[in-house]
């Protein structure tokens, strides 16, 4: 793995426990609302994956997650000096090894961004589940761009 990928996925993985402890000491039994009937600081443990899928089986997402990090590997073995490639798995390998330390250790994931579009409440998500989400888009992006993703 390239150096750079792992200094971009440690400061990732940094930021989010650091997140996910500071709002679990200051917040985790309140609700610190930052614009009213949109975002909310809400802290939850959530034991299923996205959207509490699996909900309860810590065992099976953590074997999923690790079948995950080794497919990711896997899938870009020959990073060149991509930086678009570099930081794709900065993202993808921060965010799952962030979500992956709370299954292991807390046997959920900790989430606390709250977010409500009109009558619809969305899922509660942290800074790994961002990454994440990012670090697919823009693989996406970079695959339909018709390149050579390894």
């Amino acid at each position: 793995m390239k150096k750079q990928i792992v200094i971009g996925s440690s400061l990732i993985l940094f930021i989010d426990q650091l997140s996910k402890y500071l709002i679990e000491l200051f917040f985790k039994n309140k609700i610190l609302v930052i614009i009213p009937n949109f975002f909310n600081l809400d802290f939850t443990y959530n034991e299923g994956g996205a959207f509490s899928i699996l909900n309860g089986q810590i065992i099976l997402l953590i074997i999923l997650t690790i079948i995950c990090l080794f497919f990711l590997n896997s899938f870009f073995k020959d990073l060149k000096n991509d930086l678009l490639k570099i930081i794709i798995m900065s993202l993808l390998y921060g965010g799952i090894i962030g979500n992956l330390i709370d299954r292991i250790f807390i046997h959920s994931v900790r989430d606390f961004f709250d977010f409500k579009f009109f009558n619809y409440h969305f899922p509660t998500f942290n800074i790994a589940d961002v990454c994440i989400v990012i670090g697919m888009f823009l693989l996406i992006i970079k695959l339909f761009r018709k390149e050579d993703v390894r």
